[in-house]
């Protein structure tokens, strides 16, 4: 495994960040847009994935890390959770839904096997 000397190098942090672009730009929508709780909380969540990776990266610990990890994977599940009741409202369109329930679902997998890694415990 390479070297990680910055949170952007970690595939995850990545991962995550195209997350968050794509809620964005999904939530600019016209109707799901006016939905402010849903939007705001939806936003949140995904910037809470990126956020994690990288507050848990600077503490210098990898039981540190690894705690932070498990909070950013908790936050991937509510970006799932939220772009449901989105595709239920008709705020987004089966493809996009998908779209973004799969990337969700990428940066979870990507998040738990590096807390693995660092020896922490974030799966069930």
């Amino acid at each position: 495994m390479p070297t990680i000397t910055r949170f952007e190098d970690i595939l995850s942090w990545k991962k995550a960040r195209e997350l968050t672009y794509l809620v964005y730009e999904a939530t600019n929508q016209d109707r799901f847009s006016r939905d402010y709780a849903l939007k705001d909380q939806v936003r949140r969540a995904s910037l809470s994935i990126m956020l994690n990776i990288a507050e848990g990266f600077a503490r210098k610990t990898d039981r540190d890390f690894a705690h932070f990890l498990a909070q950013a994977h908790g936050s991937t599940a509510e970006v799932q959770a939220a772009v449901y009741v989105a595709l239920d409202q008709a705020y987004l369109q089966e493809e996009q839904f998908q779209d973004l329930y799969d990337k969700a679902e990428e940066c979870s997998r990507l998040i738990q096997s590096f807390g693995k890694y660092l020896g922490g415990s974030s799966s069930r």
